[in-house]
């Protein structure tokens, strides 16, 4: 099938790629020249384990081109979709500027029936924006041409994304109820069959289900977040140990496992801005959605918790005191930033007079990218990028570990403890048991575990 995919930002070069993979010629279009000729060049401007093999083995076949050529973008693709960004406005909705471009862009451009699919995160009624758009330029250009909007929201997580597409564990197909809707529901059919091989994974809904469907399940996951993180300082001052009781919890089928760890908070952009913008379609409507209010609220008072660990221990005062951090990005196995709680904890420990010595395995260069933006030169003195997450230790009153790297799981313990001044861990993901800790003399905080044994 002939797929343009407008937007080649992580959801657009993802989509592209994986529909490529599957046989489709697919055209990337992107108004970003620079990122264009990148990724002409055989460069990728995400870190996504996979994604370079895909891209470089697919553009090599042909079945992937990625070009700034609107018109023939447009004129390409059967299926076209929007994949651009939408990041959250200053009211807390989604910002829709690059959707209704490209919608505009559509309807400037086509001749002929298209499908145009909404795979970016959108509010609920974009689609009927988007027709309106379209149809509108049509009507002004004189054009006699049908289309239908359909809504397939993406379920990607970051880290995990080409595996997440390749393997899906549902497709969610929101369609209109007419001639051109029954269409497009045949050639959905068509572009997912292979992903429906084993077993059938697609809903099928109308195009607002499908748009609040992305909407309530990335709720619903930040939610579990909050719930575990709150419950996990409650554990604290109770003597209770979090990973006892999510475990106990978990076993129930009604709950399940996933989505109960404590730690310290989440990021990313997608938790934060679509439980914003489902908050401000809510308001829209005069209603309140006052669990969603508090899960915000919970989210950035956690990503405070590893600061006021060590401030506990160290004191207020932290000026003249070194600390090494590991774990940068917001989440392992991605180099994104975007509300990554190590930047809360730098910006507290900075603040506080400290020095700190980071590392992370992948996220260095955009780390320093970030910082640049978020410290002063003078506080950026104070920050030390470090080549290995052992050379952060020396000189280290104490180690505090952000991010869950699979490379931080089994570390030398006999030497973390020789290289730091004091042989004091915070484990902001509960990566390390205690008891073990306490076998290595080492004085282990971690979240929600305050009634296991620590030794001082």
């Amino acid at each position: 099938m002939r797929i343009t995919i407008i937007g080649t930002g992580y959801v657009g070069l993802v989509t592209g790629a994986c529909l490529a993979e599957q046989g489709n010629d697919v055209f990337c279009l992107d108004l970003d020249a620079a990122k264009i000729a990148l990724l002409n060049d055989g460069g990728i401007p995400i870190h996504e384990p996979g994604l370079v093999d895909v891209v470089l083995r697919n553009r090599n076949a042909g079945r992937l081109v990625f070009s700034s050529d609107i018109g023939a973008a447009v004129a390409h693709g059967e299926l076209l979709f929007i994949a651009v960004g939408t990041p959250p406005d200053e009211d807390g909705s989604a910002d829709l500027t690059h959707v209704l471009s490209a919608a505009e862009s559509i309807g400037r451009h086509m001749t002929g029936f298209k499908v145009v699919v909404d795979k970016s995160t959108v509010p609920v009624g974009t689609g009927d924006r988007v027709g309106a758009i379209i149809g509108g330029h049509l009507a002004l250009r004189g054009v006699d041409a049908t289309f239908s909007v359909v809504s397939n929201p993406e379920f990607l997580k970051e880290g995990a994304a080409v595996e997440d597409f390749m393997r899906p564990d549902r497709i969610v197909i929101g369609h209109a109820n007419d001639k051109e809707g029954e269409r497009a529901r045949l050639l959905m059919t068509q572009l997912y069959r292979p992903f429906n091989r084993h077993r059938e994974r697609t809903h099928w809904m109308d195009v607002r289900s499908a748009e609040f469907t992305k909407y309530a399940a990335n709720a619903m996951l930040a939610t579990r977040i909050s719930f575990m993180n709150e419950l996990a300082n409650l554990a604290d001052q109770v003597g209770a140990d979090i990973e006892a009781v999510r475990r106990g919890i978990g076993s129930d089928p009604r709950i399940g496992h996933g989505f109960l760890y404590a730690g310290a908070g989440y990021g990313g952009s997608c938790f934060p801005k679509d439980v914003r913008a489902l908050s401000h379609t809510a308001s829209q409507h005069d209603l309140e959605l006052l669990i969603l209010r508090a899960v915000e609220t919970v989210n950035e008072r956690q990503k405070q918790v590893l600061g006021r660990k060590v401030m506990r221990r160290f004191g207020r005062d932290l000026a003249g005191k070194r600390f090494a951090v590991w774990g940068l990005s917001f989440k392992p196995n991605t180099d994104d930033m975007r509300g990554a709680p190590a930047r809360v904890l730098l910006r507290e420990l900075i603040d506080s007079g400290a020095s700190v010595a980071v590392f992370d395995p992948v996220a260095m260069d955009e780390a320093a990218r970030v910082f640049a933006r978020d410290f002063t030169a003078d506080e950026l003195a104070r920050i030390d990028f470090v080549a290995g997450p052992m050379e952060a230790l020396d000189g280290a009153e104490a180690l505090v570990i952000v991010t869950e790297w699979k490379a931080f799981r089994s570390p030398d313990f006999a030497q973390i403890k020789a290289r730091l001044n004091y042989p004091v861990i915070f484990d902001g993901r509960n990566l390390f048991q205690p008891q073990l800790m306490a076998e290595y003399g080492i004085e282990y905080h971690g979240i929600g575990r305050s009634a296991l044994t620590r030794t001082h």
